[in-house]
């Protein structure tokens, strides 16, 4: 797989950087995935982009993979999908003090929603028919999270488990942010662009397979190594 350039963001645990090396549960599983059927990968095949810019290099360059992505109906036939990395709840939070109760979806319509352009928390509120103009865009969920806890926006679309990571990198609380509404719990894939080698997209499949069915000499299954490595 060394002709493949991997596109990622900051998505904490799954895809981040930590004192300049780029790590992760997906980068984990990647790599040794890749070791698994002999097409080890090089970390200077992935690329830390803005998810917006990662999103589009994907969807244009051939040769090239996203991770982790949202597999939703919306993206289906975008991509070649190959995992699943792991499990995702994508929710609307809001601080922990707000009054902002959600009982049905075009409630949200009544308050400034933080969104990253392109990713499945935008998707998803526009499919459920929040207009645009009502959301905030910016190129992380560090900033979003920034303007949410200094009541400068009134919710966040996003993944929880990245949410409140980035709040803690901030000098925040997890518990400064709530839950008030969850727009879709799924599986987070490697989505590989159209024009790519069919085997490719098959070796890296039978890769993972083989990571999450087997043990190692501990007896802990590899997959959940992974997973308890960033606990």
């Amino acid at each position: 797989m060394s002709e493949l350039t991997f596109y990622i963001e900051e998505y904490p645990p799954y895809n981040f950087s930590n004192n300049g090396q780029i790590t992760g549960i997906a980068v984990d599983l990647l790599q040794q995935a890749s070791q698994q059927v002999g097409r080890e990968i090089s970390s200077e095949q992935i690329v830390m982009q803005p998810w917006p810019r990662a999103y589009r290099s994907v969807l244009l360059k051939p040769g090239s993979v996203l991770f982790s992505a949202t597999r939703t109906q919306h993206r289906e036939s975008l991509f070649n999908w190959v995992g699943p990395i792991g499990e995702i709840r994508v929710s609307v939070l809001a601080r922990s003090d707000t009054k902002i109760k959600i009982d049905q979806p075009i409630d949200l319509a009544k308050y400034r929603i933080g969104v990253i352009r392109d990713d499945v928390g935008e998707q998803l509120l526009l499919q459920l028919g929040i207009p645009r103009e009502l959301m905030q865009e910016a190129a992380n969920v560090g900033v979003l999270t920034e303007l949410l806890l200094k009541n400068r926006i009134d919710l966040i679309a996003y993944n929880e488990q990245a949410t409140h990571w980035w709040a803690i990198r901030s000098g925040y609380q997890a518990e400064d942010l709530a839950t008030i509404f969850v727009l879709q719990q799924g599986l987070l894939y490697f989505a590989f662009n159209k024009e790519i080698d069919q085997q490719l997209v098959n070796d890296l499949q039978k890769g993972i397979d083989i990571i999450r069915d087997t043990s190692g000499k501990d007896g802990v299954n590899l997959y959940q190594a992974i997973l308890d490595k960033y606990r």
